[in-house]
């Protein structure tokens, strides 16, 4: 039986505001409230509790530490904030230090039994496990593709973690002919400790959109999450993926918008 969505956002709120598994070459550490990395692919800040416990003057003080931190490395920063999250002014304030709103996402949870049911990918596509540098290049490229911009920074990323074979898990989904097509990818990390699983990726080549591919991905991904004691499996969606992922049985619990600041170019 599913949990109420009151329920899994505590649950959320409990497990999945940190700063995820160290990689190589990553510093995590905190600065009052909050928790930060640096080292790896851009910084990240984000706080452990929904309440800052902060407010006017002393907000800004923190936003602006970060900012010249930041800044004294050389190295952009994404600073994750939630909808539900206070104070409830802490975007406008990242705005009018510098900070730059992406996309806002939907952060879903489901349980990974309800979401293992048997999915068999399209006739013609066959989902399978990686793990060599290879493939993650081929992932890299079918990215690259899909979001018309330069996504061969997430072959080394992904091979840097493949080697932690029980705690991430990459999938391909790749036609089946003499020379096979990667058509669309996903991966799931877990945070050990918690039972909680996140689903990253899914993005589809266009030609390949609607057939089923990305339910299946969730699926298979969903089934291994059992094999291995994760519970829930957390999404943040994009719109499209949104009412995909609801009409399997994921629970909207809040909203979750990316602030960046990005280095002055010298």
């Amino acid at each position: 039986m599913t949990e109420p969505t009151t329920a899994l956002l505590a649950a959320y709120d409990e497990h999945m505001r940190g700063l995820g598994a160290r990689r190589e070459g990553e510093t995590h550490e905190s600065d009052g409230p909050l928790l930060r990395k640096y080292g790896g692919f851009r910084g990240f800040v984000t706080s452990p509790r929904p309440d800052l416990g902060l407010r006017g003057p002393e907000l800004d003080a923190l936003i602006a530490r970060q900012r010249e931190f930041f800044a004294a490395r050389g190295e952009a920063v994404e600073w994750k904030t939630r909808g539900h999250d206070l104070p409830a002014d802490l975007p406008e304030r990242l705005t009018a230090a510098g900070f730059t709103g992406e996309d806002e996402e939907t952060v879903l949870i489901g349980l990974a039994a309800e979401l293992a049911a048997p999915t068999p990918a399209p006739e013609g596509v066959t989902v399978r496990r990686v793990t060599a540098a290879a493939d993650m290049q081929r992932i890299a490229a079918m990215e690259t593709e899909v979001w018309g911009e330069d996504w061969s920074w997430l072959a080394g990323d992904l091979t840097a973690r493949a080697g932690d074979t029980g705690n991430f898990l990459v999938l391909v989904a790749e036609t089946d002919t003499p020379r096979p097509e990667v058509v669309s990818a996903a991966w799931l990390t877990t945070t050990p400790g918690t039972g909680f699983g996140g689903l990253w990726g899914g993005s589809t080549l266009a030609a390949w959109r609607g057939r089923g591919i990305y339910r299946a991905l969730v699926a298979h991904r969903a089934h291994w999450a059992l094999d291995h004691g994760i519970r829930h499996l957390q999404v943040d969606a994009s719109p499209d993926s949104t009412p995909i992922l609801r009409r399997l049985g994921m629970h909207a619990v809040t909203t979750t918008t990316p602030y960046v600041w990005t280095p002055p170019t010298p």
